[in-house]
């Protein structure tokens, strides 16, 4: 079962709730995205717990309803 960007949208947003997302479907198959999240909450913290981060709010969909995400993090300027 493939994810929307809406949905994938709204489970980062409900976890950084002040985050700029930017979510494209790559392959036009639901299925391979990629993302920017930009976030306060990742100011001073490492690119890999960023990364954490944003899996953590997709609640384990990560390698099921969502096969591949590339994924760009950081803080704003």
């Amino acid at each position: 079962m493939a994810m929307s960007v809406a949905e994938i949208e709204q489970l980062i947003k409900s976890a950084l709730p002040d985050a700029k997302i930017t979510v494209e479907d790559l392959a036009g198959d639901g299925d391979h995205y990629a993302a920017t999240v930009t976030s306060e909450q990742f100011r001073g913290i490492p690119r890999v717990r960023q990364h954490q981060m944003v899996y953590a709010a997709l609640q384990g969909r990560m390698g099921g309803a969502l096969h591949a995400l590339a994924l760009q993090t950081s803080a704003p300027e």
